[in-house]
C-alpha cells in the first residue's frame, strides 16, 4: 500500500511543487490538497492520510494550532509533518511540542522531500536529528514540570538507555545493533518509553528527555 499524503500550504507553487516531487514515487500518493490549516480536520476525516504535511505558518489557522485540532479529534491521527523555510524558527518547535513528528525544509531537494515522508511514515527514526536535539536542547534548562513526569514515568535502565540512543538520533535498527539485540525488543522498549512518557511518537519523547535535563546538549 502506498504511503498517503494531504498537502496543506497557502502557496499553489508549493503545493504543486510537492505533489510533483512526491507522485513521481511509485509508493506515495497525495490525495488531497488545502491552502489553510482550518480546512485539514475535515479532509483528515475524509481522506484518512497517513501523512500531512503542513506548513507551519498560514493565514488562518497556522500549522501549531492545526496539529493540536488534528491530533484531539481524529481517532486514529496522521503523522504530521512541517513545512517551514527556517529549522530553528520557534513556530517548528512549537509545532513538535505540539505533536508534529518532524519537519521538512521548503528549500530540500526531491530526495530529501521523500526521505522525509517515508521516515515519517515507518516512525523508527527521527527525522533531522540534529536540528531537533539543537531546538530542544535550547529550551532544555531542566523545566521542573518535565523532569517531574520524567521521574514518574519510572523508566528501567535499559528504557532509560534507548531513550538516551534515540535522543542522539538512532533508528530502532541502530540501537539494536548498539545495544546486541532485537529489533523487535528494542521496539518493545521504545514503546514501553512512549508509554510512560505519556509520548506520542519519539520526537515528543526527545523533547521531553532534553526538556526534564534527563539529556543533556552536547
Amino acid at each position: 500500500m502506498p504511503v498517503t499524503v494531504l498537502l496543506v500550504d497557502d502557496e499553489p507553487l508549493v503545493r504543486a511543487g510537492l505533489r510533483a516531487v512526491l507522485e513521481a514515487q511509485p509508493d506515495i500518493e497525495v490525495v488531497g490538497e488545502a491552502a489553510d490549516g482550518a480546512a485539514v480536520v475535515p479532509l483528515v476525516r475524509q481522506l484518512r492520510p497517513d501523512v500531512v504535511a503542513m506548513d507551519v505558518r498560514m493565514p488562518l489557522l497556522d500549522g501549531i494550532e492545526a496539529t493540536r485540532v488534528v491530533l484531539r479529534s481524529a481517532a486514529e491521527p496522521p503523522k504530521i509533518l512541517v513545512v517551514t523555510t527556517f529549522e530553528d524558527d520557534e513556530y517548528v518547535y512549537e509545532a513538535l511540542r505540539a505533536g508534529a513528528d518532524g519537519f521538512l525544509l521548503k528549500r530540500a531537494r526531491p530526495a530529501e522531500i521523500v526521505h522525509a515522508v517515508r521516515l515519517v511514515a515507518e516512525g523508527e527514526s527521527l527525522l533531522f536529528p540534529a536540528s531537533v536535539r539543537r531546538l530542544a536542547a535550547r529550551h532544555g534548562d531542566g523545566d521542573r514540570p518535565a523532569r517531574a513526569a520524567l521521574e514518574r514515568a519510572r523508566l528501567t535502565e535499559r528504557e532509560a538507555e534507548v531513550l538516551r540512543l534515540m535522543a542522539r538520533g538512532l533508528s530502532n535498527a541502530e540501537i539494536a545493533a548498539r545495544l546486541v539485540v532485537g529489533t523487535e525488543t528494542v521496539k518493545s522498549h521504545v514503546s514501553a518509553v512512549l508509554a510512560k512518557l505519556g509520548a506520542r511518537d519519539r520526537t515528543q519523547a526527545v523533547i521531553a528527555a532534553y526538556e526534564s535535563g534527563f539529556v543533556e546538549p552536547g
